[in-house]
């Protein structure tokens, strides 16, 4: 039973840290799908952390700092689409020129406005999401087998946890069943077509990068408002990357993103756990190797199981009107 314990904390830990990933892939889904390369999805979950901690903490109120994450988030998303849908700018110096400022500049406002060394103040009470307990996890908890599933995995997680799992059909339903969604998906695939139908190109990929802003901030929050109690520098990690990774490996669909995501948090949860561990035949590693671990098996897993991945057909090339 220990063993079985131990298996149950993992997948707990998994799920834990896969809800930015999802958040994340599923922003970096609507926009890819729209035509646009997002590779600020960093950036933009580190703003929105940041953001939403800050405004937390003044305020003492986390759906104020919610909105907040969103707004700055929809905000950094409407910047990207103005330099790269607008402007028809390179899209990856946009977001990658986003993914600097963003660093830089919530650690300075961090330092200006807290002095705590780009830290915000810690958060507690209202002020930071609390996890919710489904009926009957207490009463069932001692069960053998399905007690600690149900208690432990299933209930116990935050708001923005079930949000993110709820959002994955959503996106495909949303994505394949609805007229927006056929629109979207084609505008990544034949733009010229959308708009010889009389659909407006740009007002759909607009639409896509605010879909992005608003999941980006979702990330954001919880980062900074559920995992942590505050913002703490550069608390994203590079997990903006690796929702892209995820969104590659998953081929650009939602139920697969999902997956993906999960055996990505899997990855990082199984280094946290083995930090400071000895490991059978081997013996000590290194606490740096196995931080380093999620991202190095992050390349062999794009670079030896990918398979194929076809993008959409306009991704990254910027609209131009034919006149």
């Amino acid at each position: 039973m220990d063993f079985f314990h131990t298996i149950i904390a993992l997948l707990e830990s998994t799920i834990r840290v896969s809800v930015p990933l999802i958040f994340a892939a599923l922003a970096g889904l609507f926009t890819e799908r729209a035509g646009v390369f997002d590779i600020g999805l960093e950036g933009k979950m580190l703003g929105a952390a940041f953001a939403a901690g800050a405004v937390a903490a003044v305020t003492g109120s986390v759906f104020a700092g919610l909105l907040a994450a969103i707004l700055i988030s929809v905000l950094l998303s409407l910047v990207h689409g103005y330099a790269s849908i607008t402007q028809r700018g390179s899209q990856i110096v946009s977001g990658v020129a986003i993914n600097f400022v963003v660093a830089g500049s919530t650690v300075i406002l961090g330092e200006a406005w807290f002095r705590q060394g780009g830290r915000t103040p810690a958060l507690s009470g209202d002020a930071r999401f609390q996890t919710w307990n489904l009926p009957f996890a207490d009463a069932v908890k001692d069960v053998p087998i399905f007690g600690p599933i149900y208690s432990n995995l299933l209930s116990g997680h935050f708001l923005l946890t079930y949000l993110a799992f709820a959002l994955v059909p959503i996106s495909w339903w949303i994505l394949y069943r609805t007229r927006f969604g056929l629109r979207l998906r084609a505008v990544g695939e034949n733009p010229g077509a959308v708009d010889t139908a009389g659909i407006s190109v740009i007002w759909l990929r607009y639409r896509a990068v605010i879909c992005c802003g608003i999941l980006c901030g979702f990330a954001g929050a919880y980062l900074s408002l559920a995992m942590s109690a505050g913002f703490v520098k550069g608390m994203t990690a590079g997990k903006g990357y690796i929702a892209l990774a995820a969104l590659i490996f998953a081929k650009w669909r939602p139920l697969n993103i999902m997956l993906a995501c999960l055996i990505f948090g899997f990855l990082d949860a199984l280094a946290i756990r083995l930090q400071g561990n000895p490991l059978p035949l081997i013996g000590q590693v290194p606490v740096q190797l196995m931080q380093a671990l999620p991202y190095i098996l992050t390349v062999i897993l794009l670079a030896g199981f990918i398979g194929k991945a076809i993008p959409p057909k306009a991704g990254g090339i910027p609209y131009v009107k034919e006149r």
